[in-house]
């Protein structure tokens, strides 16, 4: 059968598919099925996990979860998708816990289509990645609080048959509001885990430096389990933060304001700082901690630290979108993450084409022709539009898709053809035939 009556057949089901469902909204937790799921499943239903392009959709979107790219946050990335190719990307980052993950995802102009936007846990000892959070939306955003200092993992997958571009951004903030009124955390001058006592015991929580009198205040909504005074910590108070699940410690209080079982709000006043308890020899600060069911005390300053700033847009050129490019050097390497640093997945050679999925400052987000992902440098690749040569075909060749055997017919090509080869992959060319098609040729001389 023909690429394009294919899939033009493929778009008939699309249409069935998609006319009976219903707009998905955000699920912090997937205690029904995601909306991920409800269109995998309605694939399967309509019987388009047989054809090809089903096939490939459900592929792309388990090989998404095993083999992902590293980035760093805060990150923003524009990317592509194309009708063409089943595709789905995705995204591993390093959260600590305590810190909330922001996720927005913007529809690049003219661009309808629903994407389905999935975050995942990756813990070592479970063999499956952890669901957090989804949405769907055309204004596709979520967040959520991480648990545990791990890495996370975005899907993103747009719906088949679906041409278009998006802007992802993936920001942290705090979870909690700041405990000490008008500072922020340029204030902590003592943090989590430094010696104490001689090393005879480790600081649990951090040290917010202010002036004698300076409200100690509610970082979370809450009520008050105890208000007293210890040797250790001085005057201090217990906040209850059952939204979350865990208790907040002020100490080393100047003085109390708040009484046992009383309700608080986020920003109402506890108490004043002061340097009561063993931190008298020390200037005036809070000592902050926070206590988690069934862990003890954590790492207080995630909670706090300031929101990410908005990452840096992408300065690479957005017109290579979607585009080819080339390798433009002897050799090359494709990056798992946007730094020099990152590992190396894959190398290229010289006159390799790839096509620009993703921008993200001066770094290309890269698919190669065999479908590795990778992410490369922008002045390793040149524009593949200006032909590396004309080849005349001595023979009637078919034209494919991919560099590959099996791979759909584009276009059947006759003898003594024109065509412009821009780039050159395993034994095959990539080529503009003289009406403006693209695909690849197998065995063509150099």
């Amino acid at each position: 059968m023909p690429f394009r009556l294919r899939a033009l057949l493929y778009f008939v089901f699309f249409l069935l598919l998609t006319a009976c469902s219903q707009q998905q909204t955000l699920q912090g937790i997937f205690q029904k099925s995601t909306p991920h799921e409800t269109y995998a499943r309605r694939l399967r239903q309509a019987g388009l996990d047989q054809t090809a392009l089903g096939r490939d959709w459900l592929a792309a979107a388990d090989k998404a979860l095993r083999d992902s790219l590293v980035v760093t946050l805060p990150f923003q990335e524009t990317g592509y998708f194309a009708a063409e190719r089943a595709t789905a990307s995705s995204y591993r980052y390093q959260v600590r816990e305590g810190e909330t993950v922001r996720i927005s995802l913007t529809l690049g102009g003219g661009t309808e289509a629903r994407v389905f936007l999935d975050a995942f846990e990756l813990d070592p000892d479970r063999a499956a990645p952890r669901p957090l959070a989804s949405a769907d939306t055309t204004a596709l955003s979520f967040s959520y609080v991480a648990e545990d200092d791990r890495q996370h993992l975005l899907r993103v997958q747009p719906e088949l048959l679906r041409t278009g571009q998006f802007t992802l951004r993936i920001q942290r903030a705090p979870s909690l509001g700041f405990p000490v009124r008008g500072k922020n955390d340029v204030a902590v001058g003592s943090f989590w885990g430094m010696d104490r006592d001689g090393g005879a015991r480790r600081h649990e929580g951090i040290d917010i430096f202010a002036k004698r009198g300076t409200p100690a205040v509610a970082a979370a909504a809450g009520f008050i389990t105890r208000v007293n005074e210890t040797p250790r910590g001085g005057k201090v108070v217990w906040l209850a933060d059952t939204e979350h699940s865990q208790h907040i410690y002020y100490a080393h209080l100047d003085q109390q304001l708040v009484q046992p079982g009383q309700q608080v709000r986020i920003g109402d006043t506890l108490g004043l700082i002061g340097n009561t308890g063993n931190a008298r020899t020390t200037p005036p600060h809070l000592h902050f901690g926070i206590y988690r069911g069934g862990r003890g005390a954590v790492d207080p300053f995630p909670f706090v630290r300031h929101a990410d700033a908005l990452p840096p847009a992408p300065r690479t050129a957005p017109e290579r979108l979607g585009q080819w490019v080339r390798v433009r050097d002897k050799q090359a390497a494709l990056h798992r993450g946007p730094l020099t640093k990152a590992t190396t997945i894959a190398g290229v050679v010289r006159n390799t084409p790839l096509l620009v999925v993703g921008s993200q400052t001066d770094w290309y987000r890269v698919q190669r022709p065999d479908g590795q992902l990778g992410y490369i440098p922008a002045k390793a690749v040149v524009a593949a539009t200006a032909p590396l040569r004309q080849t005349a075909l001595p023979v009637a060749t078919d034209l494919y898709a991919q560099p590959q055997t099996g791979a759909a017919t584009l276009d059947s090509l006759p003898a003594r053809s024109l065509v412009a080869v821009l780039g050159e992959f395993q034994g095959y060319r990539l080529v503009r035939s003289a009406a403006g098609t693209i695909g690849w040729l197998a065995g063509i001389d150099s």
